[in-house]
């Protein structure tokens, strides 16, 4: 079917426009027939059309872990929550460490995904750390390598994939943890930890190999992109090694933009790693988004069960967060002036697009890869409600704003709200 989004405001080379524009044939067009009788006519009045987001950093559970996610269920939650691609995370059962391994992926994601599925391959085999995988090989099916959940221990390691992945074009995508600096610590290392009787991790486990990996960046000439940063030193690292012109992006997700460790709570929807710092660390990762120093925002959405998130801060890690991550945004950075809309879609989609050559973008002959949303819908966050099997999350709870309302993925309505896509 062809449509005509008709008066809606929509995100154009980095600017909002006021323009109808039409899907023909699952492409993007400014040209808008003058006969309509073919088209299914959106009415986008006060409505936002912004390009997909996209979300480098997912944990799709499948295979090995469907309890926690399917690529079905994970996707549709992308999908109802205006994304267009996600970067699935390696820590699966099996590894996906050779081409065997991962098709077992790529054939649920052929069958079952609703929206575009990049995985990751492994860095080394079975993610130990021990031996790399056979990064010449997967390099014709991937787009990077990554061991998140765990850190690359060896220097030397690291040093040969980043060598792999230049010779093949790749990215390292890289956990940076460095497992002799935790000490059993499994919350920050700070005055909440001090207060309750927690152990803590501290900042230099994530900045110490950030520093590392980026004199080996520095040194190879990799595309680097480090995970989920959540420490002041380590946005102070990337920024040097931007302006020595060292070729690293990074992400952030949204709590560690909006929580400090002031604001926990002995309950497992506060439980991540890295964790949630202070905040200094959190005013430091504003400051990086503010000045380009932190490119993108992630999810690190990690669905986990009801029992397994139930223990408090000893719950194992991980939040969910692709249902929530443009609204809690959006009403806490736009609405209260700290950044533009402009830039937050910049955040979540333009700059993730250019960084991974994806092609992206609101453009004349492009796939239509686009979401609408309502700016001025107010709601309450109700985890129960998500297409995620996931369900814990800090933000729970949350009013906030803006609500997806239309999804297209490669030209097609991938999620629609009933209530407002009935109306048109």
């Amino acid at each position: 079917m062809d449509y005509i989004l008709k008066n809606g405001t929509v995100y154009v080379d980095g600017k909002l426009v006021k323009t109808d524009l039409a899907i023909v044939a699952g492409k993007v067009s400014f040209s808008i027939p003058t006969s309509l009788c073919h088209f299914s006519v959106i009415d986008c009045s006060n409505k936002f059309i912004f390009p997909g987001f996209i979300d480098a950093h997912v944990h799709l559970r499948e295979p090995g872990f469907s309890y926690k996610e399917t690529i079905k269920s994970g996707t549709m939650a992308g999908a109802s929550a205006g994304y267009s691609a996600l970067f699935s995370m390696p820590n699966l059962k099996p590894v996906p460490d050779s081409v065997e391994n991962l098709k077992v992926q790529t054939d649920i994601i052929e069958k079952d995904a609703v929206i575009s599925v990049y995985p990751y391959a492994s860095i080394t085999i079975g993610q130990k750390g021990e031996m790399l995988s056979d990064i010449d090989t997967l390099s014709k099916y991937v787009l990077a390598f990554s061991d998140d959940g765990v850190g690359v221990q060896s220097e030397d390691m690291m040093k040969q994939a980043m060598l792999l992945a230049k010779k093949n074009d790749k990215f390292i995508v890289a956990h940076c943890e460095d497992n002799s600096l935790l000490n059993g610590g499994y919350i920050h290392d700070g005055e909440y930890a001090k207060l309750h009787g927690h152990k803590g991790i501290c900042s230099a486990s994530e900045y110490k190999q950030i520093e590392r990996d980026l004199s080996l960046a520095k040194e190879t000439g990799v595309k680097y992109h480090v995970c989920h940063v959540s420490a002041k030193e380590s946005v102070s690292a990337i920024r040097d090694a931007k302006r020595n012109g060292v070729n690293v992006t990074c992400e952030t997700g949204p709590h560690y933009l909006l929580f400090d460790d002031s604001m926990l709570k002995e309950d497992g929807a506060f439980k991540m790693n890295p964790p949630i710092r202070a905040k200094e660390d959190r005013l430091a990762l504003i400051e990086g988004i503010k000045d380009g120093t932190v490119d993108m925002i992630a999810t690190d959405h990690a669905p986990h069960s009801l029992e397994e998130k139930s223990r408090g801060l000893k719950s194992v890690n991980g939040i969910v967060g692709l249902e929530t991550a443009f609204a809690v945004l959006y009403t806490k950075l736009v609405k209260t002036g700290e950044i533009t809309l402009e830039h937050l879609i910049k955040l979540m989609s333009e700059n993730p697009s250019n960084r991974f050559n994806l092609g992206i973008k609101i453009e004349n002959e492009r796939l239509a890869n686009l979401t609408i949303f309502d700016l001025d819908n107010e709601y309450e966050i109700n985890s129960e409600n998500f297409k995620s099997k996931g369900k814990s999350t800090p933000f729970n709870g949350w009013k906030v704003f803006g609500k997806c309302l239309v999804n297209f993925n490669n030209g097609k309505i991938v999620y629609s709200d009933s209530e407002f896509y009935g109306k048109n």
